[in-house]
């Protein structure tokens, strides 16, 4: 072979990566677009002729032409933390007090404050330069891994510069980043969804997010993601400040959002947050607050973490964006356990990112509370910048004279009564087959959170309910019988339709907690859920538990132990079960043989605040230990352990004379064991 080919390889991929530096780092092109894709062009015929010269960092291989069959679960190196969130500067003064307490009497903080992005989390790990893992952010702890459609990313690097300074290898690094996507191709993306009827996305972090998951990666190279990288860690090198990661990430190849300042004081601080978020309207990307973080890393290290937060960075959130329109009609919605719920039909308004045309009422009682009408002028904003909601109304003369809203007495889908439960504000439809609730269920049994039926989305729920096909979660396993006549319907296909009977079998394998949080019962959800599977291990232990035993779980309360009990009275559900049980899914827990140890079989009372883990991650590893955590001291605990500003669970435990473990105490047995 010519070591002519092999240069000129070497070299059209030298710059091609310096101009995607200089264009989506640096935001300098020095070339036009057409000399860039003549670049590409050539060195995919040179590739073509000599596959055997082609190298994962290529970059020729960002985008994967076979489809992703699953994304594999993978555990973070480093935990990936969230931040605790502050509202006005008064928390920022609270913050800065816990920092200077945490730190040496003689070593006053630095901060760094930056844009805090409203996009997905993303983890990007480089050995020897290269990029060999990504990760979505998951529960934490774990995640998810799309290393192929990260690579789509041209502002993810598949090969790392080298730094200017020299002063690091950085051979195993971590980087953490924000995956987001422009304003304006996110209004781009939404006109081609809605020109092919495809469902809209609600804003732009939603439209990153399930871009994200896509299995085609070349889908994922369309849709023009970016991401800003705001983090740097190494499993070998000690790194010294976030400024200077910064800079190192942009010399290595990130594009790093220059919208940041280092601050000697809180006072700074304060003054550039305010900056940050006048300047919020100009940015061509969606933000919702500021982030600020210690500086050193040694001081980051001394301050360390608490629960799910580190003590060194808070996030500073900006105040929601709000806008004047006109509330057109108000319409009553049925949620999917019967729930009616009012939505204002309003005047069409753009508010952070997105058209506004709809935006909830929550319940009767706060239409009433806000003297809502028809046909007036309203104020609305973003709760969190996502979800739109009525703020208040804005009534003058005219408007007096226009009927109040009254509630309806029949379900706008079924016509069955309404009725209101004591002490709830809520009103229900109770017709089990009201056609609204059926639908509603079954998305929620077929949601990635319960059962995880891909393909069976909205639309699909909506036509076989419509055709007749689906009344309750049973029918879904059915749906194999029909596969002539679904391949018959217009839009799906064979292909189509196989890969939605296979999603479906697969389902199967879910386990006894994701499949409890499917059924749908009133306040269980996928937490709840995963306590009640954990403590009672089966569906047949649980539907014969009584309420006491139920309530007595840590954080499962007395609304939940009823609802509970009331859908087993109910033989319809009983019967739901029985054939979901045919059809072979999983209720039972897996079983885990625990060797005899201290927390086997004794009960457990948390309380007070736990520095090295939350109290759920504790009440979790007691269970996974053969013991049981609950939420009420009686003389049955064993044990009640204490943390920070432990309260009166405490004061009664030593009342009734239960033994105490401080956290020190409770971590040591647990070691002792694991």
């Amino acid at each position: 072979m010519s070591t002519n080919v092999i240069n000129r390889i070497e070299e059209l991929r030298n710059l091609i990566r310096e101009n995607d530096y200089k264009y989506y780092v640096l935001a300098e092109p020095v070339i036009s677009d057409y000399d860039y894709d003549l670049l590409v062009k050539e060195l995919e015929e040179l590739e073509t002729d000599h596959p055997e010269l082609i190298t994962p960092d290529s970059p020729t291989q960002r985008v994967g032409k076979e489809l992703v069959k699953e994304f594999k679960s993978v555990v973070h190196r480093f935990p990936m933390l969230s931040l605790a969130n502050t509202y006005d500067e008064g928390d920022l003064h609270d913050f800065d007090r816990r920092v200077r307490e945490a730190l040496p009497l003689n070593e006053a903080p630095e901060y760094v404050v930056e844009l805090k992005i409203d996009g997905a989390s993303i983890s990007l790990t480089y050995n020897n330069g290269l990029l060999v893992k990504a990760a979505t952010r998951g529960d934490g702890f774990a995640g998810e891994d799309i290393i192929s459609n990260a690579k789509t990313i041209k502002s993810i690097p598949l090969k790392l510069k080298k730094a200017k300074t020299g002063k690091y290898r950085l051979d195993d690094i971590e980087v953490r980043g924000e995956i987001y996507m422009r304003i304006s191709d996110f209004e781009k993306l939404n006109k081609e969804r809605e020109e092919s009827g495809d469902k809209l996305f609600a804003n732009p972090r939603n439209s990153a997010a399930g871009t994200l998951k896509l299995q085609d990666p070349r889908t994922v190279s369309k849709r023009r993601l970016n991401m800003f990288a705001y983090y740097l860690l190494s499993a070998d090198e000690e790194l010294h400040s976030q400024e200077e990661n910064l800079s190192l990430l942009t010399e290595t190849g990130f594009t790093v959002n220059p919208n940041r300042f280092l601050c000697k004081s809180i006072d700074e601080v304060i003054e550039k947050c305010r900056i940050l978020e006048n300047l919020r309207d100009s940015l061509p990307y969606e933000i919702d607050g500021a982030v600020i973080k210690v500086n050193s890393i040694k001081h980051q290290k001394i301050l360390g973490t608490i629960a799910k937060s580190p003590r060194w960075a808070v996030a500073y959130k900006f105040k929601a964006k709000q806008a004047i329109t006109t509330l057109n009609k108000i319409t009553w919605q049925v949620g999917r356990q019967g729930t009616i719920t009012p939505v204002a039909e309003l005047e069409p308004v753009f508010l952070a990112g997105s058209t506004i045309s709809r935006a909830t009422l929550h319940n009767f009682d706060e239409i009433k509370r806000k003297k809502v009408k028809e046909h007036i002028k309203v104020v609305i904003e973003k709760g969190g910048d996502v979800i739109p909601k009525i703020v208040a109304s804005i009534e003058d003369k005219m408007d007096k004279d226009l009927p109040e809203v009254l509630p309806p007495d029949k379900c706008p889908e079924c016509g069955s009564p309404l009725f209101r439960p004591e002490n709830e504000v809520a009103l229900y439809c109770e017709n089990t087959e009201c056609p609204a609730q059926i639908k509603g269920r079954l998305e929620h049994f077929a949601h990635r959170g319960a059962m995880d039926i891909e393909g069976l989305g909205e639309a699909l729920v909506d036509l076989f309910v419509e055709l007749g096909f689906l009344k309750t979660y049973p029918d879904i396993y059915d749906l194999k019988d029909r596969k002539d006549e679904l391949i018959e319907i217009e839009r799906l296909g064979k292909k189509s339709v196989e890969n939605l009977l296979a999603s479906i079998e697969k389902s199967k394998q879910q386990p006894f907690n994701k499949v409890l949080f499917g059924l749908g019962i009133r306040y269980v959800g996928a937490g709840a859920a995963k306590k009640l599977a954990g403590h009672f291990k089966s569906i047949d232990a649980l539907m014969n538990a009584d309420e006491e035993e139920i309530n007595s779980i840590y954080e499962i309360g007395e609304s939940i132990s009823k609802s509970v009990k009331k859908f087993f009275s109910n033989p319809h559900n009983l019967h739901v079960i029985n054939r979901l049980k045919e059809h072979g899914l999983t209720f039972e827990s897996e079983a885990t043989v625990v060797s005899e140890n201290f927390f086997s079989g004794k009960t457990f009372v948390l309380t007070g605040t736990l520095n090295s883990l939350s109290r759920e991650e504790a009440s979790d590893k007691i269970t996974a230990l053969g013991g049981k955590a609950t939420s009420s001291v009686s003389k049955k605990t064993d044990f009640v352990i204490a943390g920070e500003n432990a309260g009166s669970k405490l004061s009664k435990a030593e009342a009734l004379g239960v033994k105490i473990l401080n956290e020190d105490e409770f971590l040591k047995l647990m070691g002792e064991i694991t």
